[in-house]
């Protein structure tokens, strides 16, 4: 996408956003004068709603879009209303399309054209007969952001900063909704090992044999009943001239699909099980996004990989198994199998790298979308201040956390009668604090370590298709929140 900064407008397609306020009248009235209309038509046809569109058309063949923002539109508001607008309308806008930001400022900039690159999304991916792409973009899309002049720098670097992660973040929408026949294991390392390649940094993958002699014991066990071999992905960035940068580790589960194992899952909408990877997608965003920006941090991504199938080698409820840390685990639920794999990527991350802060992603618990529904990611820390710096972030990028607590007195539903910990603890409630507890066993009393629960955020309904597809969440909110790390 190209993007070019003036001071007015002069395309033949304008995008006019417009905020649902006590002066939109007024403002409608001065559109109306310079698009020769009556105000009165305007300010009766248009009331700057959320995602409300009235297009209108001069006699010259200019086309002016009023497009509404609502009342209090957040970061992620304006991401969806520029995202929808140009995916509905991506045929009616031919030619370089201007938005006019005259009366907004320019921290606007980077949502905005997050939104538009989005829009230009398609899910089809495997569609044999798909046409050809016509509208803004059908080739390279010419974009013109309208601002004051004394903006333009601030909106240039905005808009630069979008488009980085745009591009990035378009690249894991597809990992996240393609099938699983064609989103292995392997896939995951064959995208971060060129990623790397491309962006500079290093790369490193473990393969079956290699995750036998590390000791990655439970991952291992996930694996047994999957005709696919497990891998163990290490991305890590540093950043140059940076003298004693924050290491930040990432871990991300990495399951790529997951029926269950013996404790199968019904077959109803076990085919979005494709997204069990959503935690790895966001880890896998998120290091080639940092490197693109450079951001001045010591990155490490670690990501367990495998799929959760049946087969006559899978691993059984009742059965102990080991795991990096060498501490046992009794298998209660096979299908609370993210939890084991990702006990190996945090044990893995403690003794090898030592990270100043530690957070994991995964698409863990059921649990967690009955207590936030679609709207939040649960938060699971210790820490205070780790917790409220990823609540901020989650307030600017409007990716949402909300805290949870992760008291003591909830161990209890993780012990076992025959090993260290058990798996699950087999009560129709507090799934997700439970969960977040025995990921706390193996983080070895960190004291920075943040669990991020994205089950009910990493899918999602959105306008590209008609079911529930990928969102890429966790991505902005891990750039927001490592670009602030002091």
């Amino acid at each position: 996408m190209k993007i070019s900064i003036t001071t007015q407008v002069d395309q033949a397609v304008t995008i006019q956003p417009l905020l649902q306020t006590d002066e939109l009248a007024q403002k409608l009235s001065l559109l109306a004068a310079s698009l020769n209309l009556p105000a009165e038509t305007l300010q009766q046809d248009f009331k700057a709603e959320a995602k409300e569109v009235l297009p209108i058309y001069s006699p010259d063949g200019r086309k002016t879009f009023l497009l509404g923002l609502g009342k209090e539109p957040g970061a992620l508001d304006w991401v969806k209303i520029f995202r929808e607008f140009f995916f509905r309308n991506k045929t009616r806008l031919t030619g370089p399309v201007a938005v006019d930001l005259t009366e907004f400022t320019a921290e606007t900039v980077e949502n905005i054209v997050q939104g538009i690159f989005w829009g230009g999304y398609d899910l089809r991916l495997y569609v044999t007969d798909k046409p050809a792409a016509t509208g803004f973009f059908a080739a390279d899309p010419e974009l013109v952001l309208v601002l004051p002049q004394e903006r333009h720098q601030m909106a240039q670097k905005a808009a630069d900063r979008a488009l980085a992660l745009a591009t990035t973040h378009r690249e894991i929408l597809d990992l996240l909704n393609a099938p699983s026949n064609y989103q292995a294991p392997q896939t995951l390392a064959d995208w971060a090992v060129e990623s790397g390649r491309k962006h500079g940094y290093s790369v490193t993958v473990f393969d079956k044999a290699e995750i036998e002699r590390q000791g990655l014991h439970a991952l291992l066990a996930v694996n047994r009943g999957s005709d696919l071999e497990p891998r163990f992905i290490i991305l890590e960035y540093r950043a140059e001239g940076v003298e004693n940068p924050k290491k930040v580790g990432l871990v991300g589960k990495g399951i790529t699909f997951d029926t269950g194992g013996i404790s199968i899952k019904p077959s109803t909408n076990m085919h979005l099980m494709k997204s069990d990877m959503g935690g790895a997608a966001a880890v896998l965003g998120t290091l080639e996004a940092a490197a693109k920006l450079k951001l001045p941090v010591h990155l490490v991504g670690l990501i367990p990989s495998t799929e959760n199938m049946v087969d006559g080698s899978a691993t059984k409820p009742g059965d102990v198994i080991g795991s990096y840390l060498g501490k046992t685990i009794e298998v209660i639920d096979t299908d609370a199998e993210g939890r084991i794999i990702l006990a190996d990527g945090l044990g893995y991350a403690i003794r090898n790298f030592q990270p100043d802060v530690l957070i994991d992603l995964a698409t863990l618990t059921g649990n967690v979308i009955a207590a936030l529904g679609y709207h939040a990611a649960g938060l699971f820390s210790q820490n205070d201040q780790l917790s409220a710096d990823l609540l901020a972030a989650s307030e600017r990028t409007g990716e949402r956390l909300w805290r949870l607590p992760i008291w003591d007195v909830y161990k209890e539903d993780i012990k076992s009668d025959v090993a260290d910990l058990k798996n699950y603890s087999g009560k129709p409630f507090a799934g997700a604090i439970s969960a977040a507890k025995f990921l706390e066993v193996f983080t070895e009393n960190h004291p920075a370590w943040a669990h991020l629960d994205i089950a009910g955020m990493a899918y999602g309904d959105t306008e590209f298709g008609s079911q529930k597809n990928g969102t890429g969440f966790g991505i902005r909110l891990l750039i927001d929140f490592l670009g602030r790390l002091g």
